[in-house]
């Protein structure tokens, strides 16, 4: 194999090297564009053939959800659906999706009003200034060497970002040394306090009209969940429904209506759990032996399967011992299913019983262990729900201290009763408190692993370091432009987006590990926990190693100097920055045209339903196929905040027109998919009140403090160090407008001010007797039996009927007609 030297790529002088580079950057542009919108046109195309013809997929929620039966219906022309979905107004959606979907979508139109803003600023003033001062062209050559090099501060802002290119410095610096006015940078720090401004002041403004609207809305509600507190801390001789009670009442804040104090249910729940597994596999037995027989057969069959439940409440089936008694098998057209048990010293030793009559018999024999524990009197523990009599009493509560011992009798609002997490509701505060920490412990241990995992891919996105690794690939992609930009740009993108698909997933399991008492505060902590992935791993740490001048050879000297220097990481992420705008723009892209319409389409739901559905073989199997995808904002939200801080950190840089352009269309397009899927086709089965807004803005003035440090970085790099100090006293205004922000707005987000409470419905949207949460979810129904809300607290698992098995009934042609139980 012959040797390679990675100097020579991208060799040459002048303005052959620029037009090189320029060429390479319109390529990587263009061929993202091209596979971008071919993706999004294909599934957007697709989406519009399928949607009148999958109803039950696409048009999910609105079929099955009472709330979603007063939107309108969508026609089924090709684009009709379009002006109906884009007139529903934020009366309909908050009356028909809740709050969080509001919220949600207030954050995209708050997204679009400030990209638009910047946008306009930065097509009319910055680019111009560019063109004029930097002889800016579309698009630019890749200058970044020139941070390094040039003696004139202005070169900082002409540098653009060409995967793994390298220009002609002296010629660059001729052209610019002459034409460009060190007072240009003026312009720089005078937008940045703009932009600054201009967030704060939307942040401000949809907090308010959110909070209005969450007042006025949760104001008129009268519900059990409503007057409701979740008390907790409760010490050891307060653990009695009735001593609660007295001490509530005691404070002379309002009367109590009942009290559910939580206690040891895990036998029960263990219980309750094991008898689900042993009736779908019971479910599964009697499908595979009954199959879908013919008329004669099926009522024969369906008089057995009767026969069967009425012989196991009176006589055992399954024998302890090795003699198993089968002589009631009669014989079937199919024959019975068998089942491999295992008994003996260690069980070692093993039989095949018929599966029916053990399943069966395993059943009863649970049955009558729940109903005997049904009435065993459990281990009291520190936490109850607290119904009082009125919403104002519930919010004086809430708002107040009860006891003046810490960490005792600690009142906060509860969440819906079919969002509770009562397996959660008896662990103890220690073993929370233990779950807390090892689950940060384990994120720590994944950034260190996801930031050995972005090295590679950061690497993707230079040609020379490529080289570095395997030379022959980097020459045969310097001689493809096309190629090139498909590694260089589109496989990065395609990686990252993958793993902003891939990791909340895992993100979810370790926060239901937390021993959170709500799906509510699940879902908070999922936000959360993804975000600060997406943002610290996939922007911070990525741009930090995503410079074209770092191989894998610098990678520990990098890190090395890191940890040596602050100034270090100021100067790698100011570089990188720079070189990386035209990353991110086409990770823009390929999120905006080529992914949205994808996750309108419910890709993953329609690639997975035939997997699902070679699996399903019972009735409830099939039921559970035809339910609504769930849509879960610790999905979604992260990756879309990620979008509004890189827009937020480029719109002052060169290139902040393009990348600014492309986020408006994300934010767009967005706004739109999310909208549908929200209101017709997919579930959001908790409620949170909203509560997902504080993270938002949390995240913003992140952002903006990211963005301030990054361009006081770029302009002490470039000696400009009177311009970069002016940025200090706005970092130190950004931070007091958060503490400001959250002492003032928080209190109003968290709970419902006493002049707030009337009894009027807002919007007349919501009828009377249906609370959010009712309107949002079917689950409790079942086991609640209160008139007032059809809502109530108590563990399911102590009054729902213990379900009998569900086997279809088919028709005498051998289709399936009708689900009964058996």
């Amino acid at each position: 194999m012959g040797e390679y030297n990675c100097s020579l790529l991208n060799s040459g002088g002048g303005r052959e090297a620029q037009n090189q580079q320029k060429n390479q950057g319109q390529t990587a542009l263009y061929t993202q564009l091209v596979i971008s919108i071919a993706l999004g046109a294909g599934a957007f195309i697709t989406f519009c053939i399928l949607r009148p013809r999958w109803a039950g997929l696409y048009a999910a929620r609105k079929r099955q959800k009472n709330a979603a039966s007063k939107l309108p219906p969508l026609p089924d022309t090709f684009l009709g659906w379009i002006p109906v979905l884009y007139s529903i107004s934020e009366e309909q959606v908050l009356a028909s999706a809740g709050l969080d979907a509001y919220v949600f979508l207030s954050f995209f139109k708050m997204a679009i009003k400030f990209l638009a803003v910047t946008f306009f600023f930065a097509l009319v003033v910055i680019l111009p200034i560019n063109v004029h001062y930097m002889h800016y062209s579309f698009p630019p050559a890749n200058t970044i060497a020139t941070l390094n090099h040039s003696p004139n501060p202005n070169i900082l802002f002409a540098t653009n970002s060409i995967p793994g290119s390298q220009p002609d410095i002296a010629v660059i610096a001729k052209e610019n040394s002459n034409s460009n006015p060190s007072s240009i940078l003026w312009m720089y720090v005078a937008f940045t306090y703009l932009f600054t401004a201009l967030a704060m002041y939307l942040l401000v403004t949809t907090t308010q009209k959110i909070i209005n609207i969450r007042q006025e809305y949760l104001g008129s509600q009268t519900t059990v969940t409503d007057r409701t507190i979740r008390l907790s801390g409760i010490p050891p001789d307060l653990r009695d429904e009735a001593k609660i009670t007295e001490t509530i009442e005691s404070l002379e804040i309002g009367k109590v209506e009942s009290v559910i104090l939580c206690r040891d249910w895990k036998e029960l729940d263990d219980m309750m759990a094991q008898r689900l597994v042993f009736l779908r596999k019971l479910e599964e037995a009697w499908t595979v032996h009954l199959g879908y027989s013919r008329a004669g057969s099926t009522q024969a069959s369906r008089e057995r399967a009767q026969s069967r439940a009425a012989v196991r409440e009176d006589a055992p089936l399954l024998e302890d011992g090795e003699h198993h008694e089968q002589s009631h098998v009669a014989g079937y057209g199919q024959d019975r299913p068998k089942t491999r048990i295992w008994y003996g010293f260690l069980g070692l030793q093993s039989r095949t019983v018929d599966a029916i009559d053990y399943f069966e018999e395993r059943l009863r024999r649970l049955d009558d262990k729940i109903k005997t524990a049904r009435i065993k009197d459990f281990t009291p523990m520190p936490l109850a729900f607290v119904t009082l009599d009125s919403v104002a009493a519930c919010q004086m509560a809430v708002q107040a201290t009860m006891d003046p011992k810490p960490m005792q009798l600690l009142a906060n609002p509860a969440p819906a009763p079919s969002d509770v997490i009562w397996q959660n509701t008896y662990v103890t505060r220690s073993s929370r408190i233990t779950r807390a920490w090892s689950v940060t412990l384990i994120i720590l241990i994944l950034t260190v692993f996801w930031t050995a995992l972005l090295v590679p891919i950061a690497g993707l996105v230079s040609i020379k370091s490529i080289c570095s690794v395997w030379p022959e690939l980097a020459f045969a992609l310097d001689s493809n432009p096309i190629s090139q930009s498909l590694v260089a740009t589109g496989l990065p993108t395609a990686l990252i987006s993958l793993l902003t698909v891939l990791v909340p997933f895992l993100y979810y399991w370790l926060s239901t590990q937390q021993g959170m008492l709500s799906q509510g505060e699940v879902e908070m902590s999922l936000i959360s926990k993804n975000f600060f992935f997406t943002f610290f791993n996939l922007f911070v740490l990525f741009t930090i190693f995503g410079t074209a001048s770092i191989s894998y050879s610098k990678v520990n000297d990098t890190l090395a100097g890191a940890g040596k220097d602050a100034s270090e990481i100021a100067r790698k992420l100011a570089t990188s920055l720079q070189e990386l705008d035209y990353f991110y723009i086409n990770l823009i892209i390929l999120q905006a045209l080529g992914l949205f319409p994808f996750r309108l389409l419910e890709f993953g739901s329609v690639a997975l339903y035939p997997i699902y559905l070679i699996g399903a073989k019972t009735p409830r199997d099939y039921a559970e196929l035809v339910q609504p995808p769930v849509f879960s904002y610790g999905f979604y939200l992260p990756q879309t905040l990620l979008i509004f801080v890189i827009c937020t950190v480029y719109s002052v840089l060169q290139s902040s027109w393009l990348i600014l352009f492309f986020g408006l269309v994300y934010f767009l397009i967005g706004s739109f998919i999310y909208k549908y899927q929200l209101l017709y086709a997919m579930d959001h089965r908790q409620q949170s009140t909203g509560q997902a807004w504080l993270i938002i803005c949390n995240c913003v003035v992140l952002g903006l403090l990211f963005f301030q440090i990054a361009m006081a970085g770029l302009l002490a790099l470039r000696t400009a160090f009177y311009r970069s100090i002016l940025i200090i006293p706005l970092l130190a205004g950004t931070i007091w407008f958060n503490v400001f922000f959250r002492r003032t707005f928080d209190p109003l987000m968290k709970f419902i001010a006493l002049r707030s409470l009337h009894s009027k419905t807002p919007f007349g949207n919501v009828p009377p007797g249906e609370s959010r949460y009712e309107l949002e979810t079917d689950h409790g129904r079942a086991v609640d039996e209160d008139d007032e809300t059809g809502l109530r607290y108590i563990n399911p698992s102590l009054i729902i009927p213990l379900e009998e098995i569900w086997v279809a009934k088919s028709r005498a042609n051998g289709t399936n007609h009708r689900d009964e139980d058996v």
